[in-house]
């Protein structure tokens, strides 16, 4: 009797072990899938908005959701109201859901170093867009595409520097938000233009944060202390708007009495330069989402990518605004 227990005892034991073998070596482990990704299964990205604060960055969300959908790749979006816990929360989200790429354009330049190391650890590659960061490992994020802003601010002073020739200038600069890659490059780039022009001075600089209300609202504040103004420089069309109201509400002509020199290109800023109250733009695009599902696509297979992608863009006069206008994307 002892003895047939025994046997049974052992042959259950023996096909316990059997099963969890089995059960181990299967394909039918989550860890297994997740790990080797098939070729026909779908991307789903996460991508973190820094918000919708301008006309640009409507252009550029628009151009980046109608891109994955074409592309078949599945976008969890979110919109960080301009605030960067808000994205870093939205990263973190995206990395506890395991997407299999993340992809954003961050508030400010410093400050990501954490959170891009939770999502590298993770094994989830990350590309910037629009924005980089200031991160001294750049095997943090595998690639960045976007704009030169430095090149952007560049050739807005050396419109103005041929412009006014030997005049005596004296400019205003709308700023980005503070501490945005674009507004320190677009800064940077216009000073280095018209740093051997000394008939050029940049007489009151403060940041309207990219709205149009902000950059109303600064050039409110430049016209009553700033009698003197002849030249804004706004980092992007919607605070150039903004102080077009400021200035007309003044009882000046823009374009004219004060002339205005903006980066972006939206349809809203070609119209007014076009009208002729703004004198020139640097062109920003925003449609980078077929560049960016291109870019995912080839990141989640392993290809290698380059670590920087430029938009190519131009430069728009009166006459330029009027030709592009009826075929403006954006």
């Amino acid at each position: 009797m002892e003895e047939t227990v025994l046997k049974k005892f052992l042959t259950a034991a023996t096909s316990a072990v059997l099963i969890g073998s089995l059960a181990a070596c299967g394909s039918s482990s989550p860890d297994v899938a997740s790990d080797n990704k098939g070729a026909d299964d779908g991307i789903t990205m996460g991508f973190a908005q820094v918000g919708a604060e301008s006309g640009w960055r409507t252009a550029n969300t628009k151009s980046i959701q109608e891109a994955a959908k074409e592309s078949g790749i599945e976008l969890k979006f979110s919109d960080a109201q301009q605030k960067q816990e808000n994205q870093i929360k939205a990263l973190r989200s995206y990395i506890q859901q395991k997407v299999d790429v993340i992809a954003f354009s961050p508030v400010v330049e410093t400050g990501w170093d954490a959170v891009l190391q939770e999502a590298k650890r993770a094994g989830i590659p990350v590309i910037l867009t629009d924005r980089a960061v200031d991160a001294e490992d750049e095997t943090l994020y595998e690639s960045f595409i976007g704009s030169d802003f430095v090149l952007e601010g560049k050739k807005a002073g050396d419109w103005l520097v041929q412009e006014v020739g030997s005049e005596e200038t004296n400019v205003v600069e709308l700023q980005g938000t503070t501490g945005a890659a674009p507004a320190i490059d677009r800064k940077e780039g216009f000073e280095s233009a018209i740093s051997g022009a000394s008939n050029i001075k940049v007489i009151a600089s403060q940041t309207g944060d990219f709205t149009r209300s902000g950059g109303k609202e600064v050039m409110e504040a430049f016209l009553k202390s700033h009698p003197d103004i002849d030249v804004v420089y706004a980092h992007n069309d919607d605070m150039a708007l903004g102080a077009i109201e400021a200035i007309e509400a003044a009882g000046k002509k823009p374009g004219e009495d004060i002339k205005i020199i903006s980066v972006d290109a939206v349809k809203d800023g070609m119209q007014a330069l076009a009208d002729g109250k703004i004198n020139y733009i640097v062109e920003c695009s925003p449609l980078l989402g077929p560049q960016l599902m291109d870019l995912a696509k080839k990141v989640v297979a392993g290809e290698e990518v380059p670590k920087r992608v430029l938009t190519e863009e131009t430069v728009f006069t009166q006459a330029e605004a009027k030709e592009a206008l009826p075929t403006r994307e954006y």
